[in-house]
């Protein structure tokens, strides 16, 4: 087995970069101005017997900062992370982490009571509660008679 130099591999990288990057969103990949303005924070969804938790990593972003809306069965997570202020004799050598503002949308199902639900923020975590109005559907298999 061959081994191919690192070099090689950026090049064949830079050179698919380049290419997508002309292609249209969501092929495409993102833009250098995309990534530092927008970002998506990654979340959890689960259900339990009488709710549904959505949990989100958001780290840096103050309780302020956050919104949390219902509009026709679709809760909307907004927020913003703002970037620290350097020094100007800093020399970045790297910047990986994100800034700016997001927003993340899902469909609730029928059975979510939207009129109770609670958000928290902690510790760099978004936690939204949202409430089942009626006894949880049953996971065992039925028989449905035919008429």
């Amino acid at each position: 087995m061959a081994l191919i130099r690192s070099e090689a591999l950026k090049d064949v990288e830079e050179l698919f970069d380049r290419y997508t990057r002309t292609l249209p969103w969501p092929m495409g990949r993102a833009t250098a101005a995309t990534t530092m303005s927008d970002w998506h924070p990654r979340v959890d969804i689960a259900e339990t017997e009488n709710s549904y938790e959505i949990q989100a990593d958001i780290p840096g972003v103050r309780k302020e900062d956050l919104k949390v809306s219902v509009d026709n069965g679709v809760l909307t997570v907004q927020g913003e992370r703002q970037q620290e202020k350097k020094e100007d004799n800093a020399r970045m050598h790297r910047v990986e982490r994100f800034y700016g503002h997001f927003s993340r949308s899902f469909t609730l199902p029928e059975d979510a009571d939207t009129a109770t639900l609670k958000a928290n923020a902690s510790e760099g975590q978004l936690t939204v509660s949202v409430p089942r109005k009626g006894p949880a559907p049953s996971s065992e298999p039925m028989q449905v008679p035919v008429q």
